[in-house]
């Protein structure tokens, strides 16, 4: 078993990791279609971002092949960092916004092994790191590039293998031959910056658990469009349901999390786990389809939405808006890449209005028709600042097929960071607009999910949920309480 702790800063912006698809009727023939997003009209500047650091404690527990009988418990530091805009590049699947706040593991990679710090990521197949032909001076440190050139286990893949011609399938950008007919693979944003390199498998190191032949990207092409990236970063650790993503190379049978609301420490575990002393979960399948969709990504988490409530009353939405399409559009996926939840535009409509109704004469609208937080969060509220704590707020409840997500409290309402009106704070709905992103699905952020026990079971392909205290959870786990 693996155990990680970390420190996470929440900054004003955050990724969100659906496909990039057009709303337009017309779709076009591929989704990955690049596409200009504008900004909001803030006084915020690109660069905004929020002070307040929170502790965020996780365990990731990874059954490994050791030669003991019984699996190890190993301690390892987890981080976050913000990550500049462009640095990281994604499949055209990852929508930009100006800063990342990304959680790192620092692990070794190679022989000898070489210290790494790689970005975990819930909505990306491919691991990769960025690779140059130095040497790092200082082993005790993470280095922000990979030599290949320095390992004896390094080993690129040839395109004429299983691997380049099979399991590369959902790429977004299929993978191809160079000139020495290695398997080449290329990783673009919709502004067409971009990365590119060679798959190629070596051995991963996780404290004592030795993993040989797991293949990455070999990254030794890449463009930057900020001068700010100086990051320790050397690349980032694909966890989906990808067969090329880390989870399913290393076999794991299971993961699950838990944030807490109060004061933002959590667990992350990654591997069994028994959940019985916490009470029961309700489960919700993964749905998986066999045949490929231009806007169906099957490798993400993916389950079936049944309706909105508000309070305890069922929002009026017909049950075709919550089922995707032949084209696979409006499909409803768990991210824990994704800050917030963004919903398509019909069904968000009518939260938003029942939202609206029932906080009349209780919060105050931001009248400006210019100002989406995010781009996608049009409804927000003028609070004052000598309020010390927000109104009581109606509840809203996201309704998958065996299992309930309840949204309460503060996870409604987020404060803008840094952006006053007069002598009001100004807070937004946390609930945002899929049409305003030009996405076509459903997306469930990882705010949404604080204080519920989150498990992902590979093995039955289903999700389960409970309500839980996630800071005591995670004190228990610890062993702190």
């Amino acid at each position: 078993m693996l155990f990680f702790a970390s420190k996470i800063c929440n900054t004003y912006f955050s990724t969100i990791s659906p496909k990039l698809l057009s709303k337009n009727p017309n779709k076009p023939d591929n989704p990955a279609v690049s596409k200009t997003i504008m900004r909001p009209k803030t006084t915020c500047s690109n660069h905004t971002v929020l002070t307040r650091c929170f502790s965020l404690a996780i365990i990731l527990i990874l059954r490994t092949s050791l030669t003991t009988s019984e699996a190890k418990t190993l301690t390892l530091p987890l981080k976050s960092q913000v990550i500049p805009s462009g640095y990281l590049p994604r499949p055209p699947n990852k929508l930009r916004f100006n800063h990342n706040v990304s959680l790192t593991i620092s692990i070794t990679v190679g022989t000898p092994p070489q210290n790494v710090s790689m970005v975990i990521d819930t909505g990306s197949e491919l691991s990769w790191l960025h690779c140059n032909n130095h040497t790092n001076t200082n082993p005790l440190l993470p280095d922000p590039f990979f030599n290949p050139n320095a390992s004896s286990t390094y080993s690129p893949i040839p395109c004429s293998s299983s691997t380049c011609t099979i399991r590369t399938r959902d790429f977004p950008i299929p993978a191809s031959c160079d000139s020495n007919n290695l398997c080449h693979a290329t990783l673009s944003y919709a502004d067409a910056s971009s990365s590119e390199g060679n798959l190629a498998s070596d051995t991963l190191r996780f404290g004592s658990s030795v993993n040989r032949g797991v293949i990455f990207g070999c990254m030794n092409s890449s463009y930057t469009t900020n001068s700010e990236s100086d990051s320790n970063t050397t690349g980032l650790m694909g966890m989906n349901l990808g067969s090329l993503s880390l989870v399913s190379q290393l076999k794991t049978p299971k993961f699950s999390y838990c944030i807490s609301g109060s004061d933002f420490s959590g667990i992350l575990l990654l591997g069994e786990s028994n959940f019985s002393w916490g009470g029961s979960l309700n489960y919700t399948s993964l749905v998986q389809i066999s045949t490929p969709l231009p806007y169906f990504d099957r490798s993400a988490y993916t389950v079936r939405f049944k309706g909105i409530k508000v309070s305890d009353k069922l929002l009026n939405i017909s049950d075709n808006l919550f089922v995707p399409d032949h084209t696979g559009a409006g499909q409803t996926m768990f991210d824990l890449g994704t800050q917030f939840t963004f919903l398509l535009g019909p069904v968000y409509n009518a939260l938003r209005d029942e939202f609206l109704n029932q906080t009349n004469g209780t919060l105050r609208v931001l009248d400006d028709p210019n100002f989406a937080f995010q781009i996608a969060m049009d409804l927000c509220y003028r609070v004052p600042m000598n309020r010390s704590e927000l109104p009581e707020l109606p509840s809203v409840s996201l309704v998958f097929e065996g299992a309930e997500m309840r949204v309460s409290g503060d996870q409604l309402l987020y404060r803008v960071p840094d952006l006053v009106r007069g002598n009001d704070s100004v807070y937004c709905f946390t609930f945002g607009n899929s049409d305003l992103l030009g996405v076509e699905a459903f997306i469930i952020g990882h705010h949404q999910q604080q204080n519920m026990w989150m498990e992902f079971d590979l093995v039955k392909q289903r999700v389960g949920l409970a309500h839980a205290q996630c800071d005591l959870v995670g004190q228990k786990l610890l062993g702190l309480g």
